[in-house]
């Protein structure tokens, strides 16, 4: 099974380490796994910001890159919301694009839906955690328009020893967002805080999220709330590797 990794720009640039645990927990379940040297933006900042000219130009360049696997899995729901729910949208006018996107859509996966419905957890060699007890936040992106919230913990189930301790929403957006971020930055403080307060109440060690964008942005309230509490990818927490480790 050839395996087309889409690192995503925030992980290239911001939290490599996101990177090597997914192909660390794709090889170890026997898939090859192959990461485009050319690959770039999926778009999703462009079409949230109403550009519709440079999301069709980077959703063709992706879809370049990546129709030739048998598989596209991305360590983010959002990312991989973008090409598997939107793309065919972005290519509604060119019926031939349209259909390319259409069939790559279906083979294209977040990281813990593909580990637990494509693979199946048997496959896995999971890492050891430290951590005993840990809180999951929902992303709103791979929870709406994915489906995204059972895999997760069914994988970190699979490791024991670590505790899932449910704050009082997961579901609840972080106030990322994306652009929203930017756009309302009060709404957004406020709506962070909130969770971050959701967080603190559980007493774990750690937070642990799918996407990197809705991670930057608790682990900078957090911080700025004077909260050193450890904020991973769940794949990071999966394969035991710490942030930043390479």
């Amino acid at each position: 099974m050839r395996v087309g990794l889409f690192v995503t720009c925030l992980v290239d640039s911001m939290r490599p380490s996101i990177g090597f645990s997914t192909l660390e927990l794709l090889e170890s379940a026997g898939c090859e796994v192959v990461v485009p040297q050319a690959q770039t933006c999926c778009g999703q900042p462009a079409w949230n910001s109403g550009d519709q000219v440079s999301t069709h130009k980077l959703a063709q360049k992706w879809l370049a890159e990546f129709e030739q696997f048998d598989y596209v899995v991305a360590p983010s729901g959002s990312c991989a919301g973008m090409a598997k729910i939107h793309y065919p949208e972005v290519f509604k006018n060119d019926p031939d694009l349209k259909m390319r996107a259409a069939r790559l859509a279906a083979r294209t996966y977040e990281l813990t839906d593909f580990l637990v419905n494509v693979l199946g957890v048997e496959k896995l060699k999971l890492g050891a955690s430290e951590l005993n007890q840990i809180t999951y936040h929902d992303s709103c992106s791979g929870l709406r328009e994915l489906g995204v919230q059972q895999q997760p913990r069914t994988l970190i189930g699979k490791m024991g020893g670590v505790e899932i301790l449910e704050m009082k929403d997961s579901r609840q957006c972080c106030g990322f967002g994306g652009t929203f971020a930017l756009k309302y930055g009060e709404v957004s403080s406020a709506i962070c805080t909130d969770k971050c307060e959701q967080i603190q109440a559980t007493g774990a060690q750690a937070v642990v999220l799918g996407d990197l964008g809705c991670m930057l942005n608790i682990e900078g309230r957090l911080r700025r709330m004077g909260d050193n509490i450890e904020v991973l990818h769940v794949a990071e927490l999966l394969t035991g590797r710490k942030p930043g480790q390479i």
